[in-house]
Formats: C-alpha cells, sequence, structure tokens
C-alpha cells in the first residue's frame, strides 16, 4: 500500500477551502485530518471517506465500496468509504464530501467513552 506525495498536495489544494486540513503519513498511505479527527484516508493513491449510520447510504447508493483490508486471511472493512469520482476534479464537490465526513468522524469521537483514569497505587 504506497500513495504518491504529489497526490496528497493534489487533494490538499482542493480541500483548501475548509480550514485545518492536514495529510499524516500511516500505514504506507496517509490519514487527512481536520481539527485534530481523521476524516480521510489515502491507500494506494484512492481517497476513502470517513463514515457512520447517518451518512453510509450516500456512499453505498452510489455502489462504492469501504477500505478493506486482510487480517488473518480474512477482509476486515472499515468506516472508510471510497470517494466519488467528482470529488477529484471539483474544488467544491470534494469539500462537500470531505465535510460530511468530517461530520461523521465528530460524531464518532463524541460516541467514544472517555477512558477512565485508574487510581495510582500505593507500594506501601
Amino acid at each position: 500500500m504506497t500513495t504518491d506525495r504529489d497526490f496528497i498536495n493534489y487533494l490538499l489544494e482542493l480541500l483548501a477551502p475548509l480550514d485545518g486540513v492536514s495529510a499524516k503519513r500511516m500505514f504506507g498511505g496517509y490519514g487527512l485530518f481536520r481539527d485534530g479527527l481523521m476524516f480521510g484516508l489515502v491507500a494506494d493513491d484512492t481517497l476513502y471517506f470517513k463514515v457512520d449510520a447517518q451518512s453510509v447510504a450516500r456512499f453505498t447508493e452510489r455502489e462504492l465500496e469501504p477500505f478493506t483490508y486482510v487480517k488473518a486471511g480474512k477482509p476486515m472493512p472499515m468506516s472508510y468509504y471510497r470517494a466519488p469520482e467528482e470529488t477529484l476534479d471539483s474544488s467544491d464537490d470534494m469539500c462537500e464530501w470531505a465535510s460530511l465526513a468530517c461530520e461523521a468522524a465528530l460524531r464518532a469521537s463524541k460516541a467514544k467513552p472517555k477512558a477512565k483514569r485508574r487510581p495510582k497505587r500505593s507500594n506501601g
């Protein structure tokens, strides 16, 4: 799984109207982040957007596939779906779909339970 940095730069150009978008190298691909939340995944020069129960239908009705990796011989789909082709040709389309993904990432972050801090054990 590799991704060309020129492709990432192109995506960041298209996403420029959305403030605060950055790309971070991850596992041979890249993650796209806004306000500390990952909303996009780029693997093998293919863009995937974060989805949740509220947004997945927009992707599935267009027959867009989830990002899937193989673990222990089994396919493991993730909550990132392939971006529509028109997002690669238009900043307006890119930002519309990226905003949808950012909203899904925000909802997902709010749904996660906060980690509880364990009290320190005394060694006395």
